[in-house]
């Protein structure tokens, strides 16, 4: 741990650190709650920067109940940047939120900001992430408008955020510990709108940094052609990139048989420093991924939360391992510090592949539990001889079953695998579990409770989580960096090899039409008049509704 300032240690005795998770549904919610937030962020798709939020005004208002009821705090996240279209939706969801009572609203617009201040002068403001809050003069500037709580930008250093933190003591703070890591800055993003016409910072993004990218050479008549690699002349180039200001200096630019992927950023992780951000007393750390599953939510808020638990109880012999353990059963880019230590190096970036991969998937979820069994939703194959091991909410200690014929609750017929795609539902009688006593499993295990199992990767699958590893230990100075140059030709040659024996998927373009449904930040539809239709009837919706599937796809086929 760095060291620390008497003045910043008794500024932190002032700030305890609570959990912030992500909740993109109201299942995902639950899930957040059940393992561990603190506190939970949500919007409707139409005002924040998630469409994909699967949030109506209603299930709004019953996920703050369900937050509130078991002491949760909720942050409502109103921080689109706002066209004139989107203006007068905002009285009817003021009106909604001073129902609710959430316990503050994330906003990014500076005309929102003052809107809801002047409307709503009881709730309390956050400034999101967008506003890119990087200095201790712009936490002053929000905290002197109003603002009780200012969301730092990901770019801020672990030393930046320290002075921050003693300059502006009296303003609660909060950090991004964990997710996904956008390649620009803190989310200003013009290359969706260019690839895809879908507008990254009005919550559409569609990854485009993420893609694979091929090499092209122009010839000297003007023609454009590929320029392949393969086996026969991977040997004779080497790519280099030279910038005009900085003659002799060259950087490599690589590509494989598979394309590149220059602007893939590792996951970010702050897990290894965490002690850091709770010595120094940060208000909030905030764990990304609305979009991402229930599984996401409940292992990532458990690790967090066992992870900020022992450092209040043990702060001098607190140890990240056992932690980090416990999110490699995530699926993930790989981990990378990002921008803790100052400078962004080339272990933040993923340059072998775009997948989250990790050994353990999303088994089931505990639906019921019977007075013999539990009932379990399935959500991945299960085949004959798997390990599902259940993950508790509220203790340390999984249990662990291997089953080899699984009993469908619904007939009670038994056969040796289970596809999720049926939406099948598994019965697990207590009586199958040889060492567990069936009121200590009632007692752990009630409904919600996640389970997972491992899962079976391909061998350049299995080389690229090794090397993530070391990325990861590289970052943190526990492993030499020879290491990774090695692991990294291992993974190169692994994937090579698998790609001889599969097709390669095409990412979605997004540019050959729309789906319809009126996401907020479509170009196309909002500017397309044969979308017109579709528009109008978006404007008797209700707050966070979009078009149906029936709906789009009627008006997409009466205009085609």
């Amino acid at each position: 741990m760095t060291e620390i300032s008497p003045k910043l240690k008794e500024i932190a005795k002032k700030h305890k650190s609570e959990l912030l998770m992500p909740a993109g549904s109201l299942e995902k919610l639950k899930f957040a709650v059940l393992y561990g937030a603190d506190a939970v962020y949500m919007g409707t798709p139409d005002m924040s920067l998630r469409t994909k939020s699967a949030f109506t005004l209603e299930q709004v208002i019953e996920g703050i109940e369900f937050a509130h009821s078991h002491g949760v705090r909720v942050y409502l996240t109103l921080n689109l940047f706002a066209h004139d279209k989107d203006l007068p939706k905002l009285p009817e969801y003021l009106e909604t939120v001073r129902k609710v009572k959430p316990d503050g609203v994330i906003i990014a617009d500076p005309g929102v900001f003052n809107y809801v201040r002047e409307h709503a002068p009881d709730i309390e403001l956050h400034v999101s992430t967008q506003a890119n809050i990087t200095s201790s003069l712009s936490v002053k500037f929000w905290e002197e408008q109003g603002a009780k709580l200012v969301v730092l930008a990901r770019e801020v250093t672990y030393e930046e955020l320290k002075s921050i933190r003693e300059n502006c003591p009296d303003i609660k703070l909060e950090a991004f510990v964990h997710g996904a890591m956008c390649m620009t800055y803190s989310g200003r993003c013009m290359l969706s709108n260019f690839m895809s016409e879908r507008g990254a910072n009005q919550g559409n993004c569609t990854n485009s940094c993420r893609w694979h990218y091929k090499l092209h050479i122009k010839l000297k008549d003007g023609t454009v052609e590929e320029l392949e690699i393969n086996e026969d002349n991977k040997d004779i180039f080497e790519f280099l990139l030279e910038e005009d200001y900085r003659p002799g200096e060259f950087l490599p630019f690589e590509e494989d048989m598979r394309g590149s992927y220059i602007l893939n950023s590792k996951d970010l992780c702050l897990m290894p420093k965490l002690n850091d951000y709770l010595a120094i007393g940060i208000d909030s750390l905030k764990v990304e991924g609305r979009g991402k599953s229930p599984y996401y939510a409940a292992i990532v808020a458990r690790a967090y939360r066992m992870a900020i638990d022992d450092y209040y109880n043990d702060p001098e012999n607190w140890s990240p391992k056992e932690y980090l353990a416990e999110l490699e059963t995530v699926g993930n880019r790989g981990y990378t510090l990002a921008f803790h230590e100052g400078r962004l190096k080339n272990y933040a970036h993923n340059y072998e592949s775009t997948r989250t991969i990790a050994e353990w998937e999303f088994a089931g979820i505990i639906r019921e539990v019977t007075k013999d069994s539990f009932i379990i939703e399935v959500k991945n194959k299960l085949e004959a001889g798997d390990v599902l091991e259940l993950v508790p909410p509220k203790h340390r200690e999984t249990v662990s079953i291997r089953l080899y014929e699984f009993e469908d609750a619904k007939n009670g017929y038994i056969s040796d695998r289970m596809i999720a795609g049926t939406r099948p539902s598994l019965r697990l009688p207590f009586e199958k579990f040889d060492h567990e006593d069936k009121n200590i499993l009632l007692e752990k295990f009630p409904v919600g409770t996640v389970i997972r199992k491992e899962k079976a990767l391909t061998e350049a699958e299995w080389q690229r989580i090794k090397l993530d590893r070391v990325s990861q230990k590289i970052e943190t100075g526990t492993a030499p960096e020879h290491l990774y140059q090695e692991r990294k030709q291992i993974v190169s040659d692994s994937h090579e090899e698998e790609l001889m024996k599969r097709r390669i998927k095409s990412p979605r373009l997004g540019v050959e039409g729309c789906c319809g449904k009126g996401c907020n930040g479509c170009a196309i539809f909002w500017n397309d008049p044969q979308y017109e239709k579709a528009r109008n009837l978006m404007l008797k919706k209700k707050q966070g509704e979009m078009l149906s599937k029936k709906e789009a796809k009627e008006i997409v086929t009466k205009h085609s």
